[in-house]
Parts: structure tokens; sequence; C-alpha cells
């Protein structure tokens, strides 16, 4: 009997993040250790092997070859051939869990952030990784950087900066306690900051002061982003908010009509948005494709 193969991508399938590194080649990261790759801007998928079960939080790409996802039980997995193999790399040791929930790049170093103030920074494109601080009971949910200037959002509207490429850091006073989940910067001076119950704070000083955005939904925001000239985020139930360059009004609406789908993260390939969360879906001119499912 011949043996059926499932296809790339299942109804049950969830991804908690996305990576585009050009405008036709797009990843994706999940439950189980789930990886799948497209190279047609999302037309087409393939599952690749990622040598884990653990479930994958983070991914990022310095271009098509060279990426590294991140996760559950301080998994850490490297490619340097698009993706046909990944392979481990090990963290510093803990007796604290090691959930990591977001990897990023700025410039050749790699940078991932999780549980137990995890803060761990990779020189080698994620072979071999340091601790920056020490460890303590509070996540860090995201980290960004522009040139050598970086900012970490955490747990209990924790945020702290840097200005020496990660060297040292300084913790900075928020106007709220609520937990931040996602930060961007479109330059050195101007940020936006996304957190749970639909909190938002803007800084246009370089992250040394921020101001809060009044309340606009209570459902939880999970991933921001700049795109070229506007700011976008994601979140629970199919919310999208989107704001010009200065961040200070927002234009709350939906990723398409009739979706309610939670949204973890957001990236842009060509003319595309790519959206992971509760379903992996391509969003192409206001015509939203959910791979396994049907267009909206």
């Amino acid at each position: 009997m011949q043996k059926v193969e499932p296809p790339p991508i299942e109804r049950r399938d969830t991804f908690y993040a996305v990576v585009a590194p050009d405008s036709h080649v797009v990843w994706a990261a999940g439950t189980g250790g789930k990886i799948v790759r497209s190279e047609d801007g999302g037309q087409s998928w393939v599952r690749q092997a990622s040598n884990t079960e653990a479930n994958l939080q983070g991914i990022a790409a310095w271009d098509s070859d060279n990426a590294m996802a991140v996760g559950n039980d301080g998994v850490v997995i490297v490619t340097r051939d698009g993706g046909r193999s990944w392979t481990r790399a090990e963290i510093p040791p803990s007796t604290n869990p090691n959930k990591l929930f977001r990897v990023r790049i700025a410039g050749e170093a790699a940078w991932a952030v999780g549980e137990f103030g995890a803060v761990l920074r990779s020189t080698d494109r994620g072979a071999n990784w340091s601790r920056v601080l020490p460890e303590e009971d509070r996540a860090w949910n995201d980290i960004t950087f522009v040139d050598d200037a970086g900012w970490l959002v955490g747990e209990f509207g924790a945020l702290m900066r840097t200005a020496d490429g990660g060297a040292t850091w300084e913790s900075v006073a928020t106007p709220n306690e609520v937990s931040l989940m996602s930060v961007a910067f479109r330059d050195a001076e101007h940020g936006v900051a996304v957190g749970l119950a639909g909190t938002l704070l803007v800084t246009e000083d370089g992250g040394a002061s921020w101001q809060q955005v009044p309340a606009f939904t209570r459902e939880h925001l999970y991933a921001v982003m700049w795109d070229e000239d506007h700011w976008l985020a994601v979140g629970d139930k199919g919310e999208m908010a989107t704001a010009q360059a200065d961040a200070q009004q927002w234009q709350l609406g939906r990723v398409a009509e009739g979706d309610v789908s939670w949204r973890t993260g957001v990236a842009r390939a060509g003319t595309r948005y790519f959206l992971a969360g509760s379903n992996l879906a391509v969003l192409d001119n206001g015509t939203l494709s959910v791979a396994g499912h049907k267009r909206m």
C-alpha cells in the first residue's frame, strides 16, 4: 500500500513566528517543532526536518540560506543551507526553565529572549550563545536594535535599553504595569511597544521616556512592526492596528472581514503580509489566504 504523506501544513497546526528574508522566501515555525518554507511568496510550502519536537516560538533569518529558530526547553536550531538541514546549538546551562520566546538579528549578532530573564547573544550566527543579563524571575518577550541602540520589553511593563550594542543595559520606567509583548523602532529615536489588554506605548527620544496611547481595544496585541511608512500591530481575534510615522493616531480594524484568529507574528515579503498564529495566513491586497483553508 502506498504511504500517503500529510500536507506540509495541516488544519491543526499552530505557528508562532514567521520571517521573510526576501520577497520570495518565507519561513514559519510553530508547535511540535514544525518548520515550513515557501520559495514562491506563499503560493506553496514545504515542511523541513527541524530535528526537534519542542514548540518553536521565534524564527529569524539573515538571508535565504542562514536562519535560526528558538523555542521551549532552551531549543535553538540553526541552518546554513536554506533549511535542508537544521542543527541544534547549545545555550548556557540553567536550573530554570529555558523557554525562549523570540530571536532577533542585529547586524551579524543574534539575540534570543525568554523566561527567567533570559537574554542570550550569539556573535557567530547562532552557533554559540552567551548569557548577557543575570537570571531573574521575569520574562523578556522581545528585543530589537537600531545600530548600537537596543530595547528589551517584558512582563509587568518591564523595559530596558542599551546604547552600546548590548554590552550594558539600563531599566526605563513605563507608564503601565501590563506585560509588553513586542517592540519595534523605525529609527534610533522613534519606537512603539505593544502588550496585553491593548497596551500601546510610543517614544520619540530613543526610549528614554514612553507615552501611553489612549486605549482603543482591550484585545491583546502580540506583535508590532514598522513597515516602511506606517506601523502595524496584530493580536487577538483578528484585530489589526495601524498608524502613521508619528504613531499618535491609531486605526483599529481587522486583518480580514470575518477573521477572528489570534496572531503572534507578522512579516512582509514583497506585496504580501505573512501572519503567524492560530494558523498561517497570507494577506495580499486585502485577500486573506489561510494555508489549508479557504480564502477570506
